[in-house]
């Protein structure tokens, strides 16, 4: 049983009287804003759930999740309230520096049909935009987190351009959470992946921009300035729950601190 009203909560929003773009939009920049994606679980070794089975630890614990747990979870939520949603297989093409081939539907999206008109919303990726995306256009769309541009790929997918930077290869047939499990256990315990041993993620959506960590670095925009610091095995416990919400009982596994300090 799902506790909409708990999930809402979670998210600061109240239960919307219907279910149509304007709460869809609403829905998604509040999720962004309360929920971050985080891999701390992989690191550590802990098992890792998706839909239902990971509403514990998002709603209740106030824990984020990485892109699996967190859309599957905003599907449940949006089909507790009205909405067709079915979950995309996609990859990652490209981190803004150099091509980046992630692992085949080692991404998920969510697409959305709203009176007969598809939209993808993505929880669970930095790059992804802040309000929902309409899938049948072509044209540039604007975001306050850049412009986004769907451009037809070979056998109906479609690539997610943001900035002028493929982000995402998408594929546009729907799948069911169990189709996702293989990759999930990929991820979970492969050496090559890059969500476990010495490796952690952290990032959320702020008025001001975003707040990211990638191990020890901590990084935000702060007064329209960008602030970087190097955290010791003290601060970033105190880091986690500062910015992220994040309650540690034991240190994740990370790199050792630089021989300077910073």
């Amino acid at each position: 049983m799902v506790d909409v009203d708990a999930y809402l909560r979670r998210i600061g929003a109240e239960r919307p009287e219907r279910a149509d773009l304007k709460t869809l939009t609403h829905l998604q920049e509040r999720h962004l804003r309360s929920v971050p994606f985080e891999t701390i679980d992989f690191n550590l070794g802990v098992p890792v759930k998706m839909g239902e089975e990971v509403l514990e630890k998002i709603v209740d614990r106030r824990r984020g999740g990485g892109c699996y747990e967190l859309n599957t979870a905003f599907a449940v939520l949006l089909r507790s309230l009205g909405f067709t949603v079915d979950l995309l297989p996609a990859r990652t093409l490209h981190n803004g520096k150099e091509p980046l081939l992630g692992v085949h539907g080692g991404h998920m999206m969510l697409r959305v049909t709203i009176e007969g008109e598809p939209w993808l919303v993505d929880v669970g990726f930095r790059w992804a935009s802040r309000g929902p995306l309409r899938l049948r256009d072509r044209e540039p769309q604007k975001d306050d987190n850049g412009e986004y541009r769907i451009v037809d790929g070979d056998h109906g997918d479609v690539a997610i351009v943001h900035d002028g930077v493929p982000r995402i290869r998408l594929e546009t047939r729907e799948r069911d959470v169990e189709d996702f499990v293989p990759t999930l256990w990929w991820y979970c315990t492969s050496p090559d992946s890059p969500v476990t041993g010495g490796s952690v993620w952290a990032s959320i959506v702020t008025a001001d921009g975003r707040v990211s960590l990638l191990d020890r670095t901590l990084s935000r925009t702060e007064d329209g300035r960008q602030v970087r610091e190097v955290l010791d095995d003290d601060a970033f416990p105190a880091a986690c729950r500062r910015w992220f919400g994040i309650e540690l009982d034991r240190l994740p596994h990370l790199p050792p601190m630089p021989a300077d300090g910073a």
